[in-house]
């Protein structure tokens, strides 16, 4: 038997020309599928579809590698592909484009939304989902797990309740959940790095359940953190349930700063500026802003009917922020 050897098809769309050129980074990780085109100019126009090739046999790495990082901390990608939610599920009104028009409409209405009882109750169903699934992603914590399988964990105790995972698409986010490690101060994006022993990770979890959003947060300690680390992170509760015990119909949203910054500094502890509570209702994200620091601007005064979350969050050293 006689066979005969044909050169392969070029991989830039819509070219069917016989090739002679191979893209030299498909060259260097062994990659020979779709890796063969006909031109310089084919290549270049396929350049943006091509290059998601190489990811998939590149070993792990950090894309911002020119970030002037604060600490020793590194992501690790690439990311795992974006978990599917089924389509009996309600999804909130970013789930496919990433931008919540709703929000975007309320956006310069600083009138805190007063719920009646039917809409509170709404909102309950979609904290206790939410609890609940910060309670198995807590169980879960562990030296060697990756940010990421906490990140499955969590999207599919979501789902298993009918729910959808509040971050999942909003404003473009990739992940079901946050996974803060560290230095971090919010929002991590859950990777490939794994847990050792010694950090500290917080995990934020919000579903969407009957229209409405829940969002509930917790801190970790992994294995054995030092004594500081977990100063920091009984200081941090205790804030959070200083705060909790001033809620009453008249208290003035920005008095809840006054109350975290003086146990936080009291301690030797700094208040993050940058990021602040929320009213949370069929938005993921409104009225009222809840300030963690001493003489914000906050506006508003509580009633019967708002709800909102109390995130503080505190430091080490300063609470100056370094935003990607």
């Amino acid at each position: 038997m006689t066979t005969v050897a044909t050169s392969p098809v070029c991989a830039s769309v819509e070219c069917s020309n016989t090739t002679h050129l191979q893209c030299p980074t498909c060259l260097k990780y062994n990659i020979t599928e779709s890796s063969f085109f006909c031109s310089q100019d084919c290549f270049k126009k396929s350049w943006g579809v091509h290059k998601a090739n190489h990811q998939k046999k590149r070993g792990p790495y950090d894309p911002f590698s020119t970030f002037p990082y604060t600490g020793p901390l590194r992501p690790v990608y690439p990311l795992s592909p974006k978990r599917e939610v089924p389509e009996s599920i309600q999804r909130p009104d970013y789930a496919v484009s990433g931008i919540s028009k709703s929000e975007i409409a309320e956006s310069r209405n600083t009138n805190i939304k007063i719920l009646n009882a039917e809409e509170i109750e709404g909102v309950r169903k979609a904290c206790k989902i939410t609890k609940e699934v910060l309670a198995i992603a807590a169980a879960a914590v562990r030296v060697g797990i990756t940010t990421d399988e906490i990140d499955r964990i969590v999207h599919e105790a979501t789902i298993e309740r009918g729910a959808y995972p509040s971050p999942l698409n909003y404003n473009f986010f990739p992940k079901s959940c946050c996974t803060s490690l560290n230095e971090v101060i919010c929002h991590g994006i859950p990777d490939q790095r794994a847990l050792v022993d010694g950090d500290i990770i917080n995990i934020d979890v919000s579903c969407f359940y009957g229209g409405f959003h829940g969002d509930a947060n917790g801190t970790y300690c992994v294995g054995t953190v030092d004594e500081v680390g977990q100063r920091l992170v009984n200081v941090t509760r205790e804030c959070l349930e200083k705060s909790i015990a001033m809620v009453k119909p008249g208290v003035r949203y920005r008095d809840f700063g006054n109350v975290i910054e003086e146990h936080a500094n009291r301690n030797g502890f700094s208040v993050v500026r940058a990021f602040c509570g929320h009213g949370i209702n069929q938005l993921f994200h409104c009225a009222p802003n809840v300030l963690h620091y001493a003489n914000n601007k906050g506006v508003g005064i509580a009633k019967p009917g708002h709800v909102f979350t109390i995130e503080p969050m505190i430091c080490e050293g300063v609470h100056q922020e370094l935003l990607w």
